[in-house]
């Protein structure tokens, strides 16, 4: 039996699926809710219970639920907008930490969603060797809360089996629930397809044109694959990026979007709100050594192949 915290959102679905795939589903689903349209990434999934975040770790805690040979911990509030500090600590770092505590206590080996957000401006680059992750300073509070955690998983590492994994810009079927955290590509689609140009911000920096500000883009559907790896080989253990390894300018996804509808590109660039021009990205690109270097060797799809197969869910809203 297997638990899987977040496992009605976006990652987390995907992943439910992907071990559904493979004949698993003796699986307890952990989640919340709350918002109407997320409930419908289980549909067609195979779990043999559903648990609210609320009363899982009580239960779990107190030893009424059977003994789990994984934990996938993809449950978070995933916002960079989230202001409330005492939420963000209390739902993504102490909830992670009591979780990761009792699956050290029980050998239970840990899988655990990081993210990307601890590289902050990206001024110590993207290395996820344990010496670079306990010097980086995230631009928010989302990624100041899963860089605790990360610190803590490292400080604790002698007890665990645990895997933590850094998403970059995951994108894909079933981030639909997602409001203004999900993808550009899911949020613009429509309006793409109506005729209306895709609107991109313009660059602030002298050595970046509007729209050439990178991001490593990566595929739900390859992301996945590679979570199911460190699934079947719960002795390795650490911190893994979790990107393609090859950063795209969001002039890239834009031209991959307007190919995929079959329509000449149409792009306006637009000046960027006051309240993330101090603290905007200009690139991102994980560093892949270390996760070729443990033996995973997923493929990742381009850019403009994953666009492709994205755009088929998108035009019917399916899921995965």
């Amino acid at each position: 039996m297997d638990i899987l915290t977040g496992g009605a959102g976006f990652i987390g679905s995907c992943f439910l699926a992907k071990l559904n795939s493979q004949g698993i589903d003796d699986i307890i689903v952990v989640d919340n809710l709350n918002d109407s349209r997320k409930w419908r990434n289980l549909l067609n999934k195979r779990f043999c219970d559903y648990i609210s975040k609320d009363k899982f770790l009580r239960l779990l805690e107190n030893n009424r639920l059977p003994m789990p040979k994984h934990i996938i911990h993809m449950g978070a509030c995933s916002s960079t907008l989230v202001n409330d500090r005492d939420y963000l600590m209390s739902n993504n770092y102490e909830y992670s930490r009591r979780l990761s505590v009792w699956a050290f206590e029980h050998n239970v080996a840990f899988i655990y969603a990081s993210s990307a957000a601890t590289y902050g401006d990206g001024s110590f680059g993207y290395d996820d060797s344990d010496e670079n992750t306990l010097r980086l300073k995230p631009l928010n509070l989302y990624g100041l809360s899963k860089q605790l955690f990360d610190i803590w998983m490292l400080k604790n590492r002698n007890q665990a089996r645990a895997t933590g994994l850094k998403f970059f810009n995951v994108f894909g079927p079933n981030e639909y629930h997602k409001a203004q955290m999900m993808s550009v590509i899911c949020r613009r689609f429509d309006e793409l397809k109506s005729g209306l140009p895709m609107k991109l911000f313009k660059s602030y920096s002298a050595q970046c044109q509007d729209g050439e500000q990178k991001r490593d883009f990566i595929y739900v559907k390859d992301a996945v694959e590679v979570m199911y790896y460190f699934y079947k080989n719960p002795q390795i253990s650490g911190i893994y990026n979790l990107g393609t390894g090859l950063a795209r300018s969001w002039n890239d996804l834009a031209r991959a979007m307007f190919s995929a509808l079959k329509m000449q590109p149409n792009i306006e660039y637009i000046e960027m709100p006051p309240e993330i021009k101090e603290k905007y990205q200009y690139f991102t690109q994980a560093d892949m050594v270390k996760l070729r270097s443990c033996g995973c060797q997923c493929k990742f799809s381009t850019l403009e192949e994953a666009v492709k197969d994205y755009s088929i869910y998108l035009n019917s809203k399916t899921y995965i």
